[in-house]
């Protein structure tokens, strides 16, 4: 008995195989360049790069709001002319922080109330609103308690006290609160960031 072999099974046997091996190979080249694509994103630590405009339009006067930027809570506040009288008389010597701590200017620019603002723009103040103690969120006072305790905003888990001009006044925190890079875009609208 001769042994016949099955011509058309036997590429089909084998072109199999190779597709097979062929799958496995692409699947372990993806899996080996993987790690190379996925550094090549940004860190996850990293602050994202973003912008945030605001309407300031509906914005009472005395009133304070809160947008996000940078995954942080930004206060916006307008300021009545009394607020802005207070804020402006306060004697630098007075401050526990003499720092602006503000992006837009040197570091070692003084904290006086017209480098906290943008000139022009004196009754509108942005800042972080997180206490620089521990990292709690703060409370905005009312309109009408702000001029009488000259408190804009307090820290309702360590008792940090800021002016109405984000500076640190009293209790544990010992740096103001920090100004973000903003920049008016018409007279009712801004761009933070």
């Amino acid at each position: 008995m001769a042994h016949t072999v099955d011509t058309d099974r036997v590429p089909a046997r084998r072109d199999f195989i190779v597709l097979t091996a062929s799958v496995f190979v692409a699947i372990g080249g993806a899996a080996a360049l993987w790690p190379f694509v996925a550094q090549m994103n940004p860190n996850r630590g990293t602050p994202p790069r973003e912008v945030a405009d605001v309407d300031l339009a509906p914005i009472r006067l005395g009133q304070t709001i809160t947008v996000m930027w940078r995954r942080l809570p930004i206060f916006i506040r307008k300021r009545t002319q009394a607020e802005v009288e207070l804020a402006r008389g306060t004697p630098l010597g007075d401050l526990p922080d003499r720092l602006a701590r503000n992006e837009m200017l040197p570091e070692k620019a003084l904290a006086h109330d017209s480098n906290r603002t943008i000139e022009g723009h004196d009754n509108w103040l942005v800042v972080v609103g997180v206490c620089t103690h521990l990292g709690c969120l703060l409370m905005s006072r009312q309109p009408e308690t702000t001029v009488a305790t000259d408190e804009g905003w307090f820290c309702p888990c360590h008792a940090s006290r800021f002016d109405l001009s984000g500076r640190v006044r009293s209790g544990p925190a010992r740096t103001n609160l920090p100004v973000p890079p903003y920049r008016f875009l018409s007279e009712t609208k801004i761009r933070i960031g």
